[in-house]
C-alpha cells in the first residue's frame, strides 16, 4: 500500500508518547508498518477494506425507489374540522 521510504502522517499522534506529527508509515516485506521517530514505537498496520457506501436516493435501484415511496396526506388549511 505505501512506497518503501517512509512518510510522515501530519497530525497523527503516537499511542505510546503521545507526541504528534512524529509518526511514519512504510511498507516493509509487503506488510505496512507505523512508527515513532520520537521513541521508537513500531507496530504493523492491517487496513480494512474501504466502508461501504452510504444508500441515497442516486445509488438506489428503481425497486428499492419503489419500496421506499411513502403517501402523502394533504390537509386543507382553510377546512374547518
Amino acid at each position: 500500500m505505501f512506497k518503501a521510504q517512509k512518510r510522515f502522517i501530519a497530525g497523527a499522534v503516537c499511542p505510546r508518547c503521545s507526541e504528534m506529527d512524529k509518526l511514519t508509515v512504510f511498507s516493509e516485506d509487503g506488510k505496512d508498518f507505523r512508527e515513532c521517530v520520537s521513541c521508537g514505537f513500531k507496530e504493523q498496520m492491517f487496513l480494512q477494506s474501504a466502508p461501504k457506501e452510504l444508500e441515497t436516493r442516486v445509488n438506489l435501484t428503481e425497486e428499492e425507489k419503489l419500496a421506499e415511496t411513502k403517501p402523502v396526506r394533504l390537509v386543507d388549511p382553510d377546512s374547518s374540522n
